[in-house]
């Protein structure tokens, strides 16, 4: 990969610290035109945005004349003096972390040609606050994944631990190792030896490996090996069969003074909890904390790593639980200050006095502040869409309806702010994963829609994750099943209502999301009038059975093969003579999530059968569409297909 550093004041006066109270977006006068597709295709401000740990330095993912770069930068100075990174174009960035005040590491995911196969590689580069300097780190190995961060000191010094694989083939050095890296030069030293069949690390809070997961692919049993804190030898204290879905009792904490630690487990309601054992014996302590009805989505855990603060859940009156009372005290300020939004704290320092703070309702994408818990101020740093500002768009809000068999499906239904009229032409997008979730947050996929006239539900269908166990494994067997009637009972739930037009209703969905696109219109070919999947799946096989070369290939095998029986009974490839409605096909070429070829290949096959199908491929786009210009191909090539085949106005093409 190619880095470009760039010092410039590309930024300067976007982030122009402002005293300012964080109300919740006002309404738009009734009489406000709808906004043009540009507002939409607008970058967030910032994504990924984190605190240095004295809180006086920022890191994220900005957006920069139209492109994502990471950005540098120390609050309220001027930007002339930010460290702005280009990003390789064959290249995402998953996450960014502080390595002291002055050091920040991004671990980078690329889809490359190894061996004559597309292969995922990940790799990690530290970035100098202070000189701009980029290095590379364990670029030197020769595996396949040699980014997994274990560690960071909190004492401001440079050196981490990371897990990497030196080599592709089965060797020693396949099994990663451990190492300490020194983020600022690059030079390494082992830290712990790669053990066969240990692919996975673990190290507590003072920079000590304390754990490895064992894993044989021909029984797909795990082991947990632990040491005790100062101990050099690992023994075997949990077993769980994967293929019969047990769970290893994998400490993301470690209790000092003892072997105990804190954990995910699964809890009486099939949600998940956090709980303390005994990580020799596994005996349960207690039961740290359990969200009722609502399921856990992320830790908040303290900068050193060595205190849980909090907890995120899916619950949209409560999206995090603070169990520091430090904190909790924090975010009740907070929410008094901006009562009909959500507020939540994205980063802090150290000594949680400062945080950068997120005010936004599903409605509009929010604001993004900084705040001084000494003084009590709050500084606007930007508005994260400086088009829509602080208009709040089309309500949104979340449903429930019956599926066909009777179970209750959850989803956000927005409804277009320009149109009180109903019935309303309609789109039914499934998400993504699938083992993934909609929430009633900020969606601009859906907001676009709902402001050129459509109503659109986003179904949590069965498999969805964020609704317990028993929830998720309702899907086993029902993908291209039970799933995909979900999505369409919720399209029957929206007609009886009287929200949507049973004439006119599309299906549009990406990823996986795109692949219930495809598969709507093969499975319910008149309940659509036509199909958009951006970066969709169309055969199941290729995607996601081609396990050969894992390490993990038969648990994975065995996993999809529950969620179907039969991959090519429900590809979307292999059913183009059921399908009538019009497919729009949209796609990066740098997608490195799911390959171009997927869409390639259904636009070939559509064409060859003469059904009408139109393929845009995006030459720079990722699979996120993180550059605006691929975000406006993407939503005018939405626009207007749907203005073709189901206009909101209801006047069809003639031509048609």
């Amino acid at each position: 990969m190619r880095w470009f550093l760039v010092l410039t004041g590309l930024l300067a006066g976007m982030m122009a610290a402002a005293a300012a109270e964080p109300g919740s977006p006002s309404p738009a006068p009734a009489a406000t035109a709808p906004l043009p597709t540009q507002a939409f295709a607008e970058l967030p401000f910032v994504e990924g945005a984190r605190l240095s740990p004295d809180g006086r330095h920022l890191a994220g993912l900005f957006a920069v004349r139209g492109e994502q770069r990471i950005v540098l930068h120390e609050i309220g100075s001027d930007f002339s003096t930010a460290v702005i990174i280009k990003l390789p174009d064959d290249a995402e960035v998953g996450w960014l972390r502080w390595v002291g005040n002055d050091n920040v590491i991004a671990g980078v995911t690329a889809l490359q040609q190894v061996t004559g196969d597309r292969w995922y590689i990940s790799r990690l580069v530290g970035i100098s606050r202070t000189t701009g300097k980029v290095t590379k780190l364990l670029w030197d190995l020769n595996g396949q994944n040699t980014a997994n961060l274990l560690w960071v000191p909190a004492d401001g010094s440079t050196e981490i631990l990371v897990a990497a694989q030196n080599s592709i083939y089965s060797s020693p050095e396949f099994w990663p190792a451990v190492y300490r890296v020194d983020v600022t030069s690059g030079r390494k030293r082992l830290e712990e030896k790669g053990r066969e069949g240990v692919l996975d690390w673990g190290a507590d809070h003072l920079g000590q490996v304390r754990y490895g997961i064992h894993y044989r692919d021909q029984t797909t049993k795990a082991a947990l090996l632990y040491r005790s804190a100062g101990k050099d030898v690992f023994q075997a204290v949990d077993s769980a069969q994967l293929r019969d879905e047990e769970d290893l009792r994998v400490p993301f904490l470690f209790v000092p003074g003892g072997d105990n630690g804190f954990a995910i487990a699964e809890g009486a309601d099939g949600r998940s909890v956090v709980t303390e054992v005994d990580i020799v014996t596994g005996r349960h302590i207690r039961t740290v904390y359990a969200a009722k009805g609502a399921n856990i989505e992320g830790l908040a855990l303290s900068v050193d790593g060595s205190k849980l603060l909090g907890v995120y859940t899916n619950d949209p009156a409560r999206p995090v639980h603070w169990l520091d009372p430090v904190m909790a005290a924090h975010q009740k300020e907070l929410d008094g200050r901006a009562p009909m939004a959500v507020v939540r704290i994205e980063s802090y320092s150290q000594d949680l006095a400062k945080m950068l703070v997120r005010v936004s309702t599903p409605e509009n994408p929010g604001l993004l502040f900084y705040y001084d818990t000494v003084s009590g101020n709050l500084a606007k740093l930007a508005e994260m869409n400086e088009a829509i500002g602080s208009k709040r768009l089309s309500r949104a809000k979340m449903v429930q309806y019956k599926a066909r068999d009777g179970l209750a499906i959850e989803g956000v239904l927005t409804l277009p702010r320009h149109r009180t009229a109903t019935p309303l032409p309609f789109i039914v997008m499934p998400h993504g994963g699938p083992w993934a979730h909609d929430a009633l947050d900020y969606d601009y996929w859906a907001q676009f829609l709902a402001e050129r006239g459509y109503g659109v539900l986003q179904p949590n269908f069965r498999g969805s994750t964020g609704y317990g166990a028993a929830f998720e494994r309702a899907g086993q067997g029902q993908l291209g099943f039970a799933m995909q009637d979900d999505v369409s009972d919720g399209v029957e739930w929206a007609v009886k209502e009287g929200i949507a037009d049973p004439k006119r209703v599309c299906i549009v969905g990406g990823s996986y999301g795109g692949y219930a696109a495809m598969w709507g219109i093969a499975k319910d070919p008149d309940l659509y009038r036509c199909a958009i999947s951006i970066a969709g799946v169309a055969n199941l096989r290729r995607e996601v059975n081609d396990f050969a070369r894992s390490t993990r290939g038969r648990l994975y095998r065995g996993q999809w093969e529950k969620m179907t029986p039969d991959f090519a009974a429900v590809s979307p490839i292999h059913a183009i003579d059921r399908i009538k409605a019009p497919l729009l096909l949209i796609h990066g070429r740098k997608d490195a999530t799911v390959d171009h070829v997927q869409s390639v290949k259904m636009h070939a096959a559509m064409t060859k059968a003469g059904k009408a199908v139109e393929f845009v491929s995006v030459p720079l786009a990722d699979h996120y569409f993180s550059r605006e210009a691929d975000r406006m191909t993407l939503l005018t090539a939405m626009e207007s297909f749907l203005q073709k085949y189901n206009p909101p106005d209801g006047k069809d093409n003639p031509s048609d």
